[in-house]
């Protein structure tokens, strides 16, 4: 997975523009008739084809007008024409000094993104405004090519969201098309993509929903479940841009792919709509995700797999969290200098948890105030123990 800050995972490319890439291609040789007098068969394309006047060397091409077009052909232009104004292009600048000393900003890193609501709330992924260098600037152009100085509101890395402002008119500013309680997902479903590969503004692709439910290790580390994969052609540059239905509503947000060469090889992820749903409003209202929690410190799941532990271990228990109202217990000194083990968490309600990944995914099921299970090891027996979450910043 390769991000727009450089960082890499095996196999994996998230979609933060690199810069333009073309290749040149050879010139298409003119095209001959069939031989020996052939018609030309196939469907309205081929047929609209008529030889030319006089000697029948080579053959025109009639251009079918509108009325001609396929459905499906008509669909794909009705949903760019509507959603390509609600995509946007998202620009990373650094702040520089040249040899003089003087102040510039530099490109550092570039995707897509999308208009949320007439306020200016741009979404994006995570992974292409993240950068990690102070005085670093964003910039987001819309379909109308003007740009305007973005700020950053907030982000959830774990789920590789960022959400950006803008002070754009609201005439200029179109929304993507949310619409919750839409029928689920199929395999085989249409989709399309609009963003800016290489830099090259409001792209389309076109595809299918090629499978649903995949785990991805995303930008924060954490699994991203139920993923959308699909085959429409994704290439750097596209992270952060809307996948969409044949009805023109957002389903995903392009993220990543599978490739070994970084350019698309027929296998795009994206995050699911009902993810985007659930995060962007709370990054909106409050610059994060504010997520239910038991209050405990854990050991990393490598040194937990390294003594043969399975669960996550409790380093430590914070006062007056739902942990420790509950008591849980966290690991120990002995009088003798070493760790005595505490608990290990192994699952929440029915939810088996065999590493952190697990139990972050497990309890961003619940909100504050739900009361779980947790099922713990505790010396040499197994405890169930009854915790109420509670918002932990």
């Amino acid at each position: 997975m390769s991000y727009a800050n450089g960082a890499r995972r095996r196999g994996v490319r998230a979609l933060g523009a690199a810069g333009l890439l073309i290749g040149l291609l050879g010139a298409a040789p003119a095209v001959a008739g069939p031989p020996g007098g052939a018609e030309p068969r196939g469907g309205p394309l081929l047929a609209a084809w008529q030889p030319a006047s006089g000697a029948g060397a080579h053959w025109e091409i009639q251009s079918p007008g509108p009325q001609a077009r396929l459905q499906d052909e008509q669909n794909t232009i009705d949903v760019f024409q509507a959603l390509a104004p609600a995509t946007v292009f998202v620009n990373q600048l650094q702040r520089v000094r040249d040899f003089s000393m003087r102040p510039l900003e530099v490109p550092a890193g570039a995707g897509s993104g999308f208009i949320w609501d007439r306020r200016g709330h741009i979404v994006t992924n995570y992974h292409v405004i993240a950068s990690g260098v102070r005085g670093t600037t964003y910039s987001v152009t819309l379909f109308n090519h003007k740009t305007y100085p973005a700020r950053l509101v907030g982000g959830e890395p774990a789920r590789d969201i960022a959400v950006l402002k803008i002070d754009a008119p609201a005439s200029e500013l179109t929304p993507i098309r949310v619409r919750s309680g839409r029928a689920p997902l199929a395999v085989g479903q249409k989709t399309v993509a609009i963003g800016n590969p290489f830099g090259l503004d409001h792209t389309l692709t076109t595809g299918v929903v090629s499978a649903l439910g995949r785990e991805i290790v995303g930008f924060g580390g954490i699994t991203i479940r139920d993923m959308i994969q699909t085959d429409a052609s994704i290439n750097p540059g596209n992270s952060g841009g809307p996948l969409l239905d044949s009805s023109g509503y957002l389903i995903g947000m392009n993220t990543m792919i599978y490739s070994k060469t970084g350019s698309s090889a027929g296998i795009g992820f994206a995050v699911p709509v009902d993810t985007i749903t659930r995060v962007v409003p709370q990054i909106i209202q409050y610059g994060k995700v504010k997520r239910a929690g038991l209050g405990i410190s854990f050991v990393r799941d490598e040194i937990a797999a390294s003594v043969g532990i399975r669960g996550v271990i409790i380093e430590s228990v914070q006062r007056g969290s739902p942990a420790a109202g509950a008591g849980l217990r966290g690991l120990r000194w002995a009088r003798d200098g070493s760790v005595e083990l505490g608990d290990v968490i192994l699952g929440i309600d029915a939810h088996a948890i065999n590493n952190y990944d697990d139990l972050y995914n497990a309890l961003e099921r619940y909100q504050a105030g739900d009361t779980v299970t947790v099922k713990l090891q505790r010396d040499d027996s197994l405890v169930s123990v009854r915790v109420t979450l509670k918002t932990l910043d």
